[in-house]
């Protein structure tokens, strides 16, 4: 009898133990199932800036163009970047685009009323206005001036010419009070280069970029740090090199006044 009660006795505290253990197990699971909750609650919280500024990055490599989010339609994790573009805000006007405005009117005004001596030879003592030679138009990624080579340059030449370094001073000029970051591109044709100074069209057009630059810096009152150069050589055309006149429009040297919305892709200044 004593025997039996002491059977049952252990039997029950070893049931109550297995109860103890299966209570433990469960408690882990639910804690390590609340962890994995707030971690992915956590990572699901987008930035939408940081985001919306990944995205127009990889679109510039891959495209040229930059997007404000995906253009493709469908879920997404972020909420309101379903596909559906993100307005800057109703009504709002982007941060200084009043002095974009501005600029690019006085700029606008300068070549069309500006005279432009042309060189001795053929067309020597002969003037024409700067519009021909300068064109002004707005990209997503902001303002462009675009000058021909002609303007600025003689043939396979980086050295401005005296009448150029004028012309970019006083572009400069106009520039120098934005707050925006100031990109110098120079493009060439595809007529391959192979000198000493220019073993290709990369150099040719870093280097015209770079003295485009020297003058904005140096004469033009342009803070350093608000410039950069890039050269595209001959593998950013406007059109396709196939006569005269379609690489006459492909080399250019481009001073792009970019949208302050692109800051985050310029490296900080230590300053």
């Amino acid at each position: 009898m004593n025997g039996s009660r002491r059977n049952n006795k252990n039997n029950n505290e070893e049931k109550k133990e297995n109860m103890d253990r299966w209570l433990v197990t469960y408690a882990d699971l639910i804690t390590l199932l609340m962890i994995f909750f707030v971690l992915m609650y956590t990572m699901s919280q987008v930035d939408v800036k940081k985001y919306k500024a990944v995205v127009n990055s990889i679109s510039i490599v891959l495209t040229g163009q930059a997007i404000s989010v995906l253009d493709t339609q469908g879920p997404s994790l972020a909420e309101g970047l379903s596909g559906q573009q993100i307005p800057e805000g109703e009504g709002e006007i982007p941060a200084n685009q009043g002095q974009l405005q501005e600029v690019k009117n006085l700029i606008q005004e300068f070549i069309e009323t500006q005279d432009l001596e042309l060189g001795s030879g053929e067309t020597g003592g002969k003037t024409t206005k700067l519009g021909e030679y300068i064109v002004v138009y707005e990209q997503e990624r902001g303002l462009v001036i675009s000058f021909k080579d002609t303007l600025l340059f003689a043939s396979g030449s980086d050295e401005l010419t005296p009448q150029a370094r004028s012309i970019i001073r006083q572009v400069g000029e106009a520039l120098k009070d934005l707050p925006n970051y100031i990109r110098v591109e120079g493009h060439t044709d595809n007529l391959p280069i192979h000198t000493a100074r220019f073993p290709s069209n990369w150099e040719l057009s870093v280097l015209r970029a770079s003295n485009v630059v020297h003058v904005l810096q140096d004469e033009g009152g342009i803070p350093p740090d608000r410039l950069s150069i890039i050269g595209y050589g001959e593998y950013r055309p406007l059109v396709p090199n196939e006569d005269d006149l379609s690489r006459a429009m492909n080399r250019r040297v481009d001073i792009v006044i970019l949208k302050q919305k692109y800051d985050y892709f310029e490296p900080p200044s230590i300053e």
